[in-house]
């Protein structure tokens, strides 16, 4: 089975429709898979919902999406970096699932694990907890958190075989690999792709049987989202 695809664009061909769920790895702008944002942005579908941990910056990352209005509600932890994700959630033009950040990541986790739902004291007694099971094991109180299991997730990697086992690299190691398990179809967009069994068996972070897609794109822009440096000595 030929993984690769030729672009982004080709990449998300006939996977990507309006009204899915969709889970989108990294963390800020720290391994977001740049490409396969500006072809979802360029594919025109809309009234997404967005699994990720935050929607980048303004114009770049989620972001675009947001501009576009292709969004129609968020699943995250955190707003912040991201006026017109503010503004939207304020101006009630977008739907927020405002998720503890361990709780979002269990939740992908699990549903590549293929467990549907888990107990967690987080957010137990708050407004995280309104309307769920509410469950006492060992005198403590827990909420029950059901899974995710996106239609398509979009993953960063840093490294591929063509049979799909990635390594990430160092801090983009964070939301990737769990949307990678989670998505019904994954694809993943990569800086180097080598040859079935150039990678150490011990290297890989996740094995292949997880991705469905990938594109190649060596030079990715890799925005940072806030400069902090010293005056020169």
């Amino acid at each position: 089975m030929n993984k690769l695809f030729p672009s982004a664009d080709a990449a998300l061909d006939g996977i990507v429709k309006d009204g899915q769920l969709l889970a989108v790895g990294g963390f800020g702008l720290c391994g977001i898979p740049e490409a396969l944002i500006a072809a979802l942005r360029d594919s025109g579908v809309k009234g997404l919902t967005v699994i990720s941990n935050n929607a980048g910056v303004d114009g770049f990352g989620l972001g675009q999406l947001l501009q576009t209005r292709q969004i129609s509600k968020m699943i995250s932890s955190y707003v912040g970096e991201n006026k017109e994700f503010e503004r939207q959630y304020l101006a009630k033009e977008l739907e927020l699932e405002f998720t503890p950040q361990g709780t979002l990541a269990e939740k992908l986790r699990a549903g590549g694990a293929g467990i549907p739902a888990f107990f967690t004291r987080t957010g137990v007694g708050t407004m995280v907890a309104e309307g769920k099971e509410i469950r006492e094991f060992d005198g403590h109180q827990y909420v029950m958190e059901r899974a995710l299991n996106p239609d398509v997730a979009l993953v960063k990697a840093h490294i591929a075989d063509k049979s799909g086992n990635l390594v990430f690299r160092r801090t983009a190691r964070n939301f990737n690999p769990a949307c990678a398990m989670a998505g019904k179809v994954t694809v993943v967009e990569v800086e180097q792709i080598v040859e079935v069994g150039e990678l150490d068996p011990d290297s890989i972070h996740l094995p292949g049987i997880y991705v469905h897609r990938i594109v190649h794109n060596p030079n990715p822009e890799k925005r940072i989202e806030k400069r902090t440096t010293r005056p020169a000595a």
